[in-house]
């Protein structure tokens, strides 16, 4: 099993190798390591590694992903990044101003187009619906616009980041 991780900003890749009872093997951006890692209580566990004893606690920060994981002296801000995830920071990027066009951030298939060129759509108006990872996602304008050009009908496949509605 391989993850990435976000400690302090910096992305890591880390892989579970190994499991047996408490006893784990685990690759930090491809370096081995051996640990014995217990759950003391919930969010606290003591984790061995080396021969080195380290006591590490773990907060929710905000969602089921990210922590903030605190040892002794240091503290640092984690995230696991999972495809999930990846998903909803690129959704939530999408958040700011218009572009010029409307894109979905995956590949996915297109379920309906309720605007045809021409129409004058309202800030929060939803111009296309895409399914993607079995989620139907519905794309809407931020702002008062104009579709412009539609570059895809109902039933095509798309892929992440293509331009799929033109706005004005």
């Amino acid at each position: 099993m391989s993850y990435e991780i976000n400690i302090n900003d910096q992305t890591r890749k880390i892989e579970l190798l190994n499991r047996e009872g408490n006893k784990v093997k685990i690759a930090l951006d491809g370096k081995k390591y051996d640990a014995d890692i217990v759950m003391v209580e919930r969010g606290v566990y003591s984790l061995i590694m080396d021969g080195i004893s380290y006591n590490v606690e773990l907060f929710e920060n905000g969602s089921c992903k990210k922590y903030i994981v605190n040892t002794l002296y240091e503290s640092f801000d984690v995230e696991v990044v999972d495809a999930e995830s990846k998903y909803l920071k690129s959704r939530k990027k999408d958040e700011g101003d218009d572009e010029n066009f409307i894109s979905t951030p995956m590949p996915g298939k297109v379920v309906k187009i309720p605007v045809k060129v021409g129409d004058k759509v309202k800030a929060g108006d939803t111009v296309v619906i895409i399914s993607a990872m079995k989620m139907e996602s519905e794309y809407k304008v931020k702002k008062d616009r104009i579709i412009k050009d539609i570059k895809v009908k109902e039933g095509d496949t798309v892929d992440g980041h293509q331009p799929l509605i033109y706005i004005e």
